[in-house]
């Protein structure tokens, strides 16, 4: 069998499927809610084909099924509620894949069951975001109708103020194409460093002393822990923290400077433990008599 991995399933998968010709159209009728994701996906799962036959079972798994258990008042706009019933215009979330498998990883590495656990994953890379993991179900989480929205990423903007997109737009007669693009690939860290998109340049700046790349770093880290603060408050608790992905496992700083805001939840690591787990190590950072334990 040969597994894809397909960003945008919309509000119709909440599962992997065996890739019918009704599942490839669907996948085709949801490419506008990820032009640049699922079309290539599809070239991917025709290249296969084409390779093995249709005699070879394949499977689409979906970035956004996780995520289908969020209830009404996570995954709604504000906006004319049209906009939902034309358009889909809703929260789906990303990075399911990668939540799922990590909450439940940290379910076995305390020896529970996930549906006992509130957990909260951070996903922490060139790409971000977070979930709350309520009892196995994700009720939340910080990406939205596309992967941009959240907290501010490698080259991605995160959540902003609307009005600064239509102020930009007009200030400097941007089509919604240009604007797309800076939101997407010319913001975040990037941006606010002045020096790259990749956290260990990053990281050799702020040592340094770069001043640009300092505040890169303490925005992103508080940008983050708003969001896990948010969470906490959401499933009125949290059992575990769980950090992933090239950020999460190996930037010891941001994780320390994460958990420093979060020391009225008990949220405390031990900081040996914290500087030595990095490279992919599977690792809990707090003590046993922690309130919360972080992973």
């Amino acid at each position: 069998a040969i597994g894809h991995r397909i960003v945008q399933g919309g509000d119709r998968y909440t599962k992997s499927v065996l890739v019918t010709e009704k599942v490839v159209k669907d996948v085709e009728e949801l490419a506008p809610l990820a032009p640049l994701h699922n079309p290539a996906h599809l070239m991917g799962y025709r290249a296969c084909l084409k390779v093995v036959g249709p005699d070879v079972p394949q499977v689409f798994v979906f970035d956004t099924s996780f995520h289908s258990t969020m209830p009404p008042k996570a995954y709604m706009y504000a906006v004319p509620y049209e906009y939902y019933e034309k358009y889909a215009v809703r929260r789906y979330g990303f990075h399911g894949t990668s939540h799922k498998f990590v909450s439940h990883r940290v379910a076995d590495k305390m020896g529970k069951d996930i549906e006992d656990l509130k957990i909260i994953t951070c996903h922490l890379g060139n790409g971000s975001s977070i979930a709350a993991v309520d009892h196995g179900k994700v009720i939340d989480t910080s990406m939205g109708f596309t992967p941009l929205d959240g907290f501010m990423m490698g080259t991605r903007s995160g959540g902003v103020d609307p009005s600064v997109v239509t102020f930009i737009m007009k200030k400097l007669n941007l089509t919604p194409d240009e604007m797309d693009n800076i939101l997407n690939k010319q913001s975040g860290v990037n941006a606010i460093s002045g020096v790259s998109s990749d956290d260990r340049d990053i990281c050799a700046a702020q040592n340094a002393g770069n001043e640009r790349a300092i505040l890169a770093h303490e925005m992103q880290a508080y940008e983050i822990a708003k969001y896990i603060g948010s969470y906490i408050a959401a499933m009125n608790g949290v059992d575990a923290i769980v950090f992933t992905g090239g950020i999460g496992e190996n930037g010891f700083w941001l994780r320390s400077k994460i958990c420093s805001y979060l020391g009225y939840m008990g949220v405390h690591i031990n900081e040996a433990l914290n500087q030595a787990t990095v490279k992919g190590a599977e690792a809990e950072l707090t003590d046993p008599e922690d309130k919360v334990r972080v992973f």
